[in-house]
């Protein structure tokens, strides 16, 4: 690359990267002095730089149980003002609480446990119940009563339900003991799921629970997916074209609600059950009218095929398992949709 230069000084750059056949670059670069520059000097510490153990004092300050609640602030006025005090500016309090990553809340913060997500199969009748209560509108503006509704996740039948006018532990026992009772439940077969409200989470809630062998489910805080059925019931329920505004007195909501059960149960084609009763599928009633409407349906076929796209028409079926959550593994088979 020297003879390059040296003859690129005589002869010109291009006529030399001609005959040399190099890069007109590379001639350049090689032309051109490399400039070293030097690694800069260390900063010098300014004068009023506090020191490693005065910045430790600080922060000790900081997060002592006097300041650990106060802002830097507040802690350089009480310094002035009560102690007579100056260890730096409050600027510099925060300065020395972002290198120790402490500009936030100081103080030791309440954890909250991690909540199980609950996952919940029912693949029969009486296997699962989900129970909640929803607020019915009183008379007067701010008065309520109180629905109570136990509810098979499975045919979506409402085993048991109660109107009160107030919602509390006691009350959730008594329609629970007598619903399991009415339903023949034997130990160990049922699981109950809810959500976390006082009369769910009450202490002599779960020792029922555990008299009558049933085993309890909690939803996470927070979390309304995890309680879905009861939550798509009422929404049905307060749907109902016959559904009021309010109540003139928890006798009419009593009548009410013993009307509309016997109709929800009896009467409202589920279509979450393929259009079957809730009451059919609970009592087992649904393959024998499965069966029908295939006989029905067949003999329309009979009659016009051409009415129909390649094949005759098949009923519709209720889910053969249900789940609150199911584990991602099945995630994408049966899953049953609230509705």
């Amino acid at each position: 690359m020297a003879a390059a230069l040296e003859l690129a000084h005589e002869v010109g750059v291009s006529r030399t990267t001609e005959a040399l056949g190099v890069a007109r670059a590379g001639l350049y670069r090689a032309r051109t002095p490399r400039v070293v520059i030097a690694a800069p000097r260390p900063r010098p510490s300014p004068p009023r730089t506090l020191g490693p153990g005065e910045r430790g004092t600080v922060l000790e300050l900081l997060n002592s149980e006097r300041f650990v609640d106060q802002a830097p602030k507040a802690v350089y006025a009480e310094l002035l003002d009560d102690d007579g005090t100056y260890l730096c500016s409050w600027r510099t309090m925060y300065r020395i609480l972002a290198a120790a990553q402490e500009v936030r809340e100081r103080r030791n913060q309440l954890r909250h446990p991690a909540y199980a997500k609950p996952e919940l199969l029912a693949t029969g009748p009486n296997q699962v119940w989900s129970w909640d209560i929803t607020k019915l509108r009183g008379p007067v503006k701010w008065t309520y009563y109180y629905l109570y509704v136990l509810l098979d996740i499975f045919s979506r039948y409402a085993v048991g339900w109660m109107v009160a006018e107030q919602e509390n532990a006691t009350l959730a026992e008594q329609l629970i003991e007598q619903t399991c009772e009415k339903q023949m439940i034997n130990p160990g077969q049922l699981t109950i799921h809810a959500d976390r409200g006082a009369p769910m989470t009450a202490k002599t809630v779960a020792e029922l629970m555990v008299d009558l062998g049933v085993q309890k489910s909690h939803s996470r805080p927070h979390v309304s997916d995890d309680n879905p059925y009861s939550e798509a019931q009422f929404k049905t329920v307060k749907n109902h074209p016959t559904f009021p505004d309010r109540f003139g007195a928890i006798q009419d909501a009593r009548t009410f609600s013993r009307q509309l059960f016997a109709w929800y149960n009896t009467e409202h084609r589920h279509e979450g059950l393929g259009l079957l009763t809730p009451e059919a599928v609970h009592y087992g009633r649904a393959p024998e009218i499965i069966e029908r409407r295939r006989a029905v349906l067949a003999a329309a076929y009979a009659q016009h095929p051409e009415r129909f796209v390649r094949r005759a028409p098949e009923p519709l079926t209720p889910p053969a398992e249900v789940w609150i959550n199911p584990p991602p593994k099945t995630a994408g088979a049966t899953q049953e949709v609230a509705h």
